[in-house]
Parts: C-alpha cells; structure tokens; sequence
C-alpha cells in the first residue's frame, strides 16, 4: 500500500467508523463514540508505526476525542462532544496569537515555512487570517450545536466545517502569491 493512502486511511478512517456506528444505530453517539475512539487511537498507532513519530495536530485531536468522547459516554451528555470543535478550534487560535511571543515569529511561519517561502508581512497577514478562521468556526460551531438537532451538528461537523476549511485555505492562494519570494 502506498503511504498516501494509508494516510488517507488513519485521516479519515475514524471518521467513517463514527458515521457507520452513528448512523446504523439509529443516530446513537453512544454506540458510535466508541468505536471512534478506537478507530483513532489504531489510526493513531498506524501513523507511529509508520513514520516513528505522530504529527501534533492528529495527536492533540486524537486525545481530546479520547477525552471528550469519553466525558461524553460517562455523563451520558453530548454537550462535551459538541464542544469538542469549539475547544480545538479556540487552542489553535490562541496557539497562533501566543506562539508568536514564544517562537519571536508567526507559528504558521514555522509550521509551513519549508513548503512556503513568504515575505514577512505575507506570514503575519496569513496568519492573522488563520487566527480569525479559527476563531470564527469555534463561533459557528456554537450556533450549530446549540440551536439545532444533533443530527444537522453530526452532519454540519463533517459536511460543513471540512468544506468550510478547503474553501478558506483556497482562498489564501492570492495572498500566498502576491507574498511569495523566491529563496
């Protein structure tokens, strides 16, 4: 097998799992969470068996679906799921605005600076943008879970918010341009 897609497999694997589980148990989380939960942590295992190493943002979603899926099971209250995007998605845009502080550059900078060279205004504008998405999908996930069913946010979390980031980093193709330099 190749290693695309394999990593194709450990990405979105979990997910299909959680989808199968949810759907044939007649839209139960509580029989679809666990088999998530497994389903990320062999994914999780396959990437460290692979590459002797797993990249931090499939790590750090991996433990808080073990976390809040867990919680979730426990209280037998879907809220902690819910708010599971809203936390991610509020820990990366902190992690962008504080990183900077730390790192004496934009943490984009350094998460992406060797597949893209950019001028230093291009890096701060981009992430900026990134900080303001993040931000803005933690809002949106609020509104999703706490104003409609849990079947429209099962559906909204994958249909909507995956789409709503291809869209997004799309659109940052202009500025990656009009910033490029050419090291």
């Amino acid at each position: 097998m190749n290693k695309s897609f394999i990593k194709f497999l450990t990405d979105f694997g979990p997910l299909v799992i959680f989808f199968y589980f949810y759907y044939d148990s007649d839209k139960d989380l509580k029989i679809a969470i666990p088999p998530f939960i497994i389903a990320t942590i062999i994914a999780l295992g396959i990437m460290w068996f692979l590459e002797k190493q797993i990249p931090k943002v499939p790590l750090l979603s991996g433990i808080l679906i073990t976390f809040f899926g867990g919680l979730t099971i426990y209280f037998d209250n879907p809220v902690f799921i819910f708010i599971k995007p809203t936390i991610i998605n509020v820990m990366f845009g902190f992690a962008l605005i504080f990183g900077k502080y730390f790192t004496k550059e934009p943490v984009l900078k350094k998460l992406l600076g060797k597949s893209i060279s950019l001028t230093n205004e291009g890096w701060e504008i981009l992430n900026r943008r990134w900080i303001y998405f993040f931000f803005t999908l933690a809002i949106l996930n609020e509104l999703v879970w706490r104003t409609q069913s849990e079947e429209f946010w099962v559906n909204f979390k994958v249909w909507g918010l995956l789409p709503i980031t291809f869209i997004f980093t799309g659109f940052q193709i202009g500025l990656i341009n009009k910033y490029k330099t050419n090291e």
